[in-house]
């Protein structure tokens, strides 16, 4: 059975047709993401603006989101492995793209010969490349990575000139080409740290080391999305957004308003029933109903991606209402305690979205559940079908084939009311 019906807590060009069966959903905004890039670029006025799609692009789709980036002004993507780039590339996009990570047994040569950056922190990467170019017959562009305080990737202080001697040697060679020099900021949440002054003065100071060794990078990069919204100090030739391209911010209190949320995660309710007050809900009975209430069924858990602490406390739509996940999520299933609310099987369940209509945000769930948004969101990765909408076509393309059609049959509303 099926039935065309929009959900109070999802904007009407997101209904679409759906199965009965309460099957999971992400629907994705690609036209969400194009502004979110256009106005984080404007934000960034001077700076470059890389749109970061590694981990499948936040739990968006790596392929659409980049596509929906470049769209929206992006002039290079970030991808969080040297594979992740060549699909971009297999894919058919141009623009410039950065592997963030670069690791030994990565397909350098396949990476080098499609023209990917690779980021290196070590000599021995450079050697790497620099054989990895011979084998592509072109010269591998690196950008080379400090590390001014973050503790985790890149070359510290003490290793920066041996690494900038190892690049600068391959490049006077002709098999690499010192494209970029970064680093990546630890606390740009947490606002007044005093690490990231440390960093950036740290950021200047490996710069001015590389100038002296004889490296001219055509970009310096070092803001993530929580630099790019609140330090323009940290800008300098490209900004990294990854979070704030898909509607999402790690700083206190989530992004500000002119980010939108790209993703909704809704399902339907599967069964209800009317229990009395004391009720015990879901595994360890660690929930029970304070008065007689309706409960209902959705078939989505731990395995779709709900994290198991959402457990009697994060809050859902149905009818405009909120109302909370009762008791324990379990693998596959969670009950909703509607209270006196007439639930009907086959009520739409707005898990989060953009919040246009009251519905619960990704930011809300991650403030509840004591996390940040992109935890929230990549869990979600591949565990529930994916649609689009807002979909151009240019970017339809990108879109996985099946992505933007629900199992009923349906498709998504795309611009000016085209269906994609």
């Amino acid at each position: 059975m099926t039935g065309r019906r929009r959900g109070p807590g999802v904007p009407s060009r997101l209904a679409h047709w759906w199965a009965m069966d309460g099957h999971p959903e992400a629907i994705v905004d690609l036209g969400a993401v194009r502004s979110n890039v256009a106005a984080l670029a404007g934000h960034a006025r001077g700076a470059q603006l890389m749109a970061v799609v590694k981990a499948d692009g936040y739990g968006h789709g790596m392929l659409p989101v980049a596509a929906a980036a470049l769209a929206g002004g992006a002039s290079w993507l970030g991808t969080g492995s040297a594979a992740e780039a060549v699909a971009l590339r297999r894919a058919g996009i141009t623009a410039p793209v950065l592997a963030l990570l670069t690791s030994r047994d990565a397909p350098l040569p396949e990476a080098v010969g499609h023209g990917v950056d690779l980021s290196v922190s070590t000599p021995g990467l450079v050697a790497l490349a620099a054989a990895a170019a011979e084998r592509a017959g072109r010269p591998a562009r690196l950008h080379l990575k400090i590390d001014t305080g973050m503790g985790r990737g890149g070359a510290t202080s003490r290793d920066w000139p041996a690494l900038l001697a190892a690049a600068l040697a391959e490049q006077a060679a002709g098999r690499c080409e010192v494209t970029g020099i970064w680093s990546h900021l630890a606390c740009a949440d947490i606002p007044g740290h005093p690490s990231v002054d440390a960093q950036v003065a740290a950021f200047r100071q490996a710069l001015a080391d590389a100038e002296r060794a004889g490296a001219r990078p055509a970009v310096r990069h070092l803001a993530n999305t929580a630099a790019v919204l609140t330090r323009p100090d940290t800008w300098f030739d490209l900004v990294r957004p990854g979070g704030g391209v898909t509607g999402l911010a790690t700083l206190p209190g989530g992004p500000p308003a002119w980010l939108r949320p790209a993703m909704t995660v809704r399902t339907r309710i599967v069964q209800v029933k009317r229990v009395p007050a004391g009720t015990p809900v879901s595994y360890g009975h660690r929930y029970r109903t304070g008065a007689a209430a309706t409960l209902g069924l959705i078939p989505i858990g731990y395995h779709e991606g709900i994290p198991r602490s959402a457990s009697s406390t994060a809050p859902v739509l149905v009818r405009g209402a909120r109302h909370v996940i009762a008791g324990t999520v379990c693998m596959n299933q969670c009950v909703v305690d509607g209270g006196d609310a007439p639930l009907e099987e086959g009520d739409e369940v707005v898990l989060f979205g953009p919040g246009d209509q009251g519905e619960p945000t990704a930011q809300e769930w991650a403030d509840l559940l004591g996390t940040i948004s992109y935890d929230i969101v990549t869990r979600f990765t591949a565990k529930i079908p994916r649609s689009y909408c807002g979909v151009t076509e240019a970017e339809a393309g990108m879109v996985p084939a099946g992505a933007g059609v629900p199992a009923a049959g349906g498709a998504v509303p795309g611009p000016a009311g085209q269906e994609v």
